[in-house]
């Protein structure tokens, strides 16, 4: 992961060009940390991408 990498990913993420997973796989962190990453920045996570990442747990 480059600190580039991550900040693209959140801009995308924060544009809506991706979706939670596919800015952590573009960023190469995990979706937790990638979440970590949005929130210390004041971006929301999606309630999309959160029903996922719940549904994922479940299962």
């Amino acid at each position: 992961m480059s600190y580039r990498s991550l900040t693209t990913a959140l801009t995308l993420y924060r544009g809506r060009t991706l979706t939670l997973e596919q800015a952590a796989d573009y960023s190469g962190v995990s979706t937790e940390k990638l979440e970590t990453a949005l929130r210390s920045r004041g971006i929301s996570v999606r309630e999309d991408d959160q029903t996922v990442q719940r549904d994922r747990a479940a299962n």
